[in-house]
């Protein structure tokens, strides 16, 4: 092993990747670390790697023999510092940017050693994601890893300039606030001032966020940090990160017309592509009716029909009968698969769908022969069979799919998830464009069965709509929110509303929610209090930055955008935590553990 040297009175000149032929001539110093090592006999070469690229380094035993011993001794992942002189290549590599040249170096420092990486730095690595999120900081240095870091910084700090150029004020809001679970459960922090209290992660700033309205500043953005101690899936984080906005003296339309704004600016700075607005917007009980989802994909058809009328009546009671219980009927047309797609694999979407309420799937395949399959038209007529194939237009190849129930939300639910499927499955989706719809007016309350209470379908701060404010106490189930989704390619990427500003209103919201007067005070006492010094209409809206740099860089799982990611378990692999703590901390927290084994 070589001896380590200092960086001191040498200093860079140019990264890696920023070299041309036009640099050919100029002497130069670059700091990086060894992608690999050529040793050819009497010539060695080092590819140099920083966070722009690489260049190669050339050294000779004839010109400079020292310089020439040390490069032998270099390895993979060593750090150097290098000077030289830029010349033209030989053997020129036009899949690098500075394939063209290479850098002939008269001073070189071995900065720091390296033992044999756990996997090779590669970009598009095989290795394995545990091993290498356990090595975290070496994966970061892949290039492909880099280049989604950036991304999302620039997303970031688009994000800063547009919403400052645009009157908005940054305002930080704690992260050790108060307790008020309402939807995902609070990571807790214990309190060694007030034994037996405890803080809580914000879930979000939306309290804070509608104070700092109250407080005048008319125009509010963070880029915030929030914490759900949810179970983990691949667009889920515990700790995730939300580009959050507030607005004094709006309705609806002026929240999302800057919002489209900015959509826009980093569609067009970071992916080069033009996004068309406003953008088209659905109700909830559109998209619903039509796609079966509030974040519906409309990159692919396959709309949901609505097959109640024609079916009523018939003999097959799994089709009547849900409709005599106030059900549904609906089906989607999967259109030229009926060749591709066995009778096995039909059973396998069949048992995939109970996961989503549904409690069977009738099926037709009408095959290219014109000869069909059917697990239910011979409990119809001729007519309601002709009738169904005609409501959905089906064609040679085709197969329907029927899903009926006593609760039509399921009903919807199922061919919604299913209508994607069969899309991904059948590779339906054009990816060649993004998709940005609006999905509006959500119901302001959804009933939860676990619960036996309503709940809020976005949060409790939301307003209902103007026309709807009668059937708060008597029908709040047809109660219509000021809320707003932005969606993009079938996910929801930002979500907001109109908040309540009344301090009547908002005790009267939580009564619908099932909040005593105690409860309500214990917990929102101090908004609703801030409500009566004057509190301006204000609405906002808050993206999911993950989820958003996400699916702008198609990326699979959100943890590819983050720098240092929890897996499904909510651990942190590379640090090893959660972690025990010792016995001291506990009771200095006055803490004790009840841990079942």
């Amino acid at each position: 092993m070589t001896v380590t040297e200092s960086i001191k009175n040498f200093r860079r000149t140019n990264y890696c990747g920023d070299f041309s032929i036009d640099d050919v001539g100029k002497e130069v110093a670059v700091c990086g670390w060894v992608q690999r090592q050529r040793d050819l006999g009497h010539l060695i070469f080092v590819d140099l790697r920083d966070r722009t690229g690489i260049v190669q380094l050339a050294f000779s035993d004839e010109t400079k023999p020292e310089i020439f011993k040390k490069a032998f001794a270099v390895r993979a992942e060593f750090v150097l510092a290098a000077r030289g002189v830029v010349r033209e290549r030989s053997s020129k590599n036009m899949q690098i940017k500075t394939g063209e040249i290479e850098i002939e170096v008269t001073e070189l420092r071995v900065l720091s050693e390296a033992e044999t990486p756990p996997f090779e730095i590669l970009e598009n690595s095989n290795a394995n994601e545990e091993l290498r999120l356990k090595y975290r900081y070496l994966d970061l240095r892949r290039p492909d890893v880099q280049d989604k870091i950036i991304a999302r910084h620039k997303i970031v700090k688009i994000a800063r300039d547009y919403f400052d150029k645009n009157g908005f004020i940054e305002v930080e809001t704690p992260m050790l606030i108060k307790s008020t679970p309402e939807g995902a459960r609070d990571y807790l922090v214990p309190s060694r001032v007030f034994p037996g209290n405890f803080f809580a992660l914000p879930q979000s700033p939306q309290l804070y966020k509608q104070l700092i309205m109250l407080a005048g500043f008319d125009r509010y953005f963070q880029i915030a940090r929030c914490f759900r101690d949810e179970d983990l899936r691949a667009d889920r984080q515990p700790e995730f990160t939300q580009i959050d906005l507030e607005m004094s003296f709006v309705e609806a339309d002026d929240v999302m017309f800057i919002t489209e704004g900015f959509i826009k600016k980093v569609f067009k700075e970071v992916l080069g592509k033009e996004i068309q607005t406003p953008l088209k917007r659905l109700t909830y009980a559109e998209a619903m009716a039509r796609f079966g989802s509030d974040k519906p994909d409309l990159r692919f058809g396959m709309e949901l029909v609505d097959l109640s009328e024609i079916l009523k009546n018939c003999g097959f009671k799994i089709f009547s009968g849900a409709i005599a219980s106030g059900g549904s009927v609906r089906a989607i047309k999967a259109k030229g698969v009926a060749s591709k797609l066995p009778r096995k694999e039909i059973d396998k979407l069949t048992e995939w769908l109970k996961d989503y309420g549904a409690k069977g799937l009738a099926w037709t395949k009408l095959n290219a022969d014109t000869n069909s399959s059917s697990s239910y038209e011979k409990f119809l007529s001729d007519s309601e069979i002709s009738s169904i194939r005609n409501a959905v237009n089906a064609q040679n190849d085709d197969v329907i799919f029927i899903v009926a129930g006593e609760d039509t939300q399921a009903v919807l639910e199922s061919l919604g998830a299913l209508r994607c499927e069969i899309a991904r499955k059948f590779c339906m989706i054009d990816e060649s464009e993004p998709n940005l719809l609006w999905v509006t007016d959500f119901p302001l309350l959804e009933f939860s069965k676990d619960e036996n209470r309503y709940v809020a379908k976005h949060h409790p701060f939301t307003a209902p709509r103007d026309e709807d404010l009668t059937k708060l106490d008597s029908e709040p189930q047809n109660v219509h929110a000021k809320a707003y989704d932005l969606v993009l390619n079938g996910n929801e990427i930002g979500g907001g509303s109109i908040r309540i500003n009344s301090p009547e209103l908002q005790q009267k919201m939580l009564k619908a929610l099932g909040f005593s007067k105690e409860e309500a005070e214990q917990r929102f006492g101090f908004l609703i209090d801030a409500f009566k010094y004057g509190a301006p209409p204000h609405g906002g809206l808050a993206f999911g930055l993950d989820r958003l740099v996400m699916l702008m860089l198609n990326c699979k799982s959100i943890r590819d955008v983050i720098a240092f990611p929890k897996v499904a378990s909510s651990a942190e692999l590379m640090s090893g935590s959660p972690n025990k703590v010792s016995s001291e901390q506990l009771d200095e927290l006055s803490i004790s553990l009840n841990v079942k084994d």
